[in-house]
């Protein structure tokens, strides 16, 4: 098969570039951004140079809430340099996430950026992340792709450790399958990396950006399928060691000790699959060369596909499960149950049926008799110690009525919820955070939840903001004693104050309001106890300082935090 990049989709030169999987990943493209000087979550939005080093075309002027064809509503800016931007976005008419590559249609990368996403488009292959639309708009150029909410990046999987063996091989088994599909069609990934690997919840790999992500950065190479298989090979290599097989860190991993070359993961980590380990050096710029063995090396997708079919099939672990206890015999017997089974060919007597004779008739109606008499008796008695009982409670209650000493009235009551009538996000400086989602905080859905946009240091939000938080209306002046609430993100440290207010849009800042109380916690749940209980009908629960969690399908890894349920007791 004839050798190409993307000429189908008309990728710029890029010469003297390194292997792709050799460099520091400098962004991520429809996802997560990585760099912290490049990314948009800071309120001010930066150019960049092109790899060549010439100075782009600024990106166009967007915000959050900015339609493109009176469709695709962008909510936030999650990549942004090189003179384009990657965006969040909702998709109005179908109701549904998208992601939105965005870039003025002079630059110089536009035309093949547009001809890569339709011929990626055109692929159709469900291992791909699909582009939904490409069009030239309004003096822009728009990519718009799938959104898996649902999906997990492979940078994220393997900040928690390598991957189990059976993960690691269904990965680079569906990876490579998929690969060689495209390559197939003409089509080439060049930034295949950890952050381009997506596993679903139901454990499916998908790969997004292909093509696409190359064009946008002018990525080209003149051995395509050796590059993409290259990049399979460090995949790999990174799942079953969790170190990326360089000598630079990179993708939240430490590369190899320099000056000792290209080690196989087998030597590396103790307990890597032999099979695997030696599949990964295949695949690798290494010729095959492995500890023990030496095999043709794989310089493509195809080729990687063939010798993981020779290799013995990785089966899943078996499922665990707990023993059942031992049956134990009891001497209860019912009908034949427990009695031996009789001998072929002996007639088994048949008994008669029990109390048929005249005597055993008069013996039923004596029992029936005693037992009718002895309910009766009992009932009566019962009725009796029932009617005594209450009188004597009746007795106890006048006494704990005239007795003005009784202890009992000095108990604290207990508290009671107070439901929420209404709710409003307060906003002191720059942009709001979910205002549209305030109401999911109280909705009795734990699913549900408002978030916070994500920042690039923390876990305390100065200097980017004082703070974030809602406003609730309890519907009236009520003595609040705590309140509680349910958190998406653990770790680090999250922070929650408290403060009684004038209205859902205070009048004052957080200065001229009263605080009820604060607390901080590095899990999953809140409880602030006032210190003293406070009447209000306004309440301000605000947060100044939040956790470092991973990516999902809002935002990319960083400081921020999502409130699922608040509770108030007063």
């Amino acid at each position: 098969m004839a050798e190409r990049s993307t000429a189908a989709v008309d990728v710029a030169d890029n010469s003297g570039e390194q292997p792709l999987t050799a460099q520091a990943d400098q962004s991520t493209a429809d996802g997560v951004a990585q760099n912290r000087e490049r990314d948009t979550d800071n309120d001010e939005a930066q150019e960049s140079s092109g790899t060549d080093g010439s100075a782009m075309t600024s990106p166009p002027e967007l915000h959050s809430g900015h339609k493109l064809a009176r469709r695709y509503r962008l909510e936030e800016c999650v990549t942004r340099l090189d003179g384009f931007s990657s965006w969040r976005a909702v998709d109005e008419k179908l109701r549904r996430a998208v992601g939105v590559h965005i870039l003025p249609a002079d630059h110089a990368r536009a035309r093949s950026v547009l001809a890569a996403a339709r011929s990626s488009a055109l692929l159709g292959d469900p291992r791909f992340v699909q582009v939904l639309d490409a069009v030239e708009e309004d003096d822009v150029v728009y990519v718009v792709h799938e959104w898996l909410p649902d999906a997990t990046e492979l940078t994220t999987l393997l900040a928690a450790g390598p991957l189990e063996v059976y993960d690691a091989y269904q990965m680079v088994s569906q990876i490579s399958a998929a690969m060689a599909a495209a390559h197939r069609e003409g089509l080439a990934h060049l930034r295949l990396n950890p952050n381009a690997v997506l596993r679903t919840s139901t454990g499916q790999w998908r790969i997004r950006g292909l093509a696409v992500n190359a064009a946008l950065r002018g990525i080209s190479s003149e051995t395509p399928q050796r590059t993409d298989t290259e990049s399979i090979g460090a995949l790999l290599y990174a799942a079953l060691t969790q170190r990326w097989p360089y000598e630079s860190d990179a993708h939240g991993m430490s590369g190899l000790p320099k000056d000792i070359g290209l080690i196989p993961p087998d030597q590396v980590r103790a307990g890597v699959h032999r099979g695997l380990s030696e599949l990964a050096m295949r695949a690798l710029a290494n010729d095959g060369a492995t500890a023990s063995r030496h095999e043709a090396a794989c310089t493509t997708p195809e080729e990687l596909v063939k010798a993981i079919g020779e290799m013995p099939r990785i089966r899943p672990p078996e499922p665990a499960f707990t023993t059942p206890p031992e049956y134990q015999r009891t001497t209860y017997q019912q009908g034949t149950y427990g009695r031996p089974a009789p001998h072929p060919g002996v007639t088994q007597p048949v008994p008669s049926p029990p109390l048929q004779s005249r005597t055993g008739k008069a013996l039923k109606w004596a029992v029936s008799a005693l037992l009718i008499a002895a309910l009766g008796l009992g009932s009566w008695q019962l009725a009796d110690a029932l009617l005594e009982q209450d009188g004597k409670a009746d007795d106890t209650n006048k006494t704990q009525t005239t007795d003005g000493d009784d202890k009992n009235d000095d108990r604290p009551k207990p508290t009671k919820p107070i439901s929420v009538q209404g709710s409003q996000e307060y906003v002191v400086t720059g942009e709001a955070q979910a205002p549209e989602d305030v109401a999911k905080t109280y909705d009795g859905d734990n699913s549900t939840y408002w978030r916070t946009k994500k920042y690039n240091a923390g876990p305390t939000l100065a200097p980017y903001k004082p703070g974030v938080g809602i406003v609730y209306d309890l519907g009236s002046p009520q003595k609040l004693s705590t309140a509680s609430m349910g958190l998406r993100y653990a770790g680090d440290h999250t922070t929650v104050h408290l403060y009684a207010t004038d209205s859902l849009s205070p009048s004052t800042g957080i200065e001229g309001m009263k605080e009820i109380g604060t607390a901080t916690t590095s899990g999953a749940s809140l409880t602030v106890e006032a210190a003293k209980p406070l009447k209000t009908q306004y309440v301000l629960v605000w947060i100044t300082a939040v956790p470092n969690a991973p990516s999902d399908g809002y935002s990319g890894a960083g400081y921020k935090q999502a409130v699922t349920e608040v509770t108030f007791k007063g």
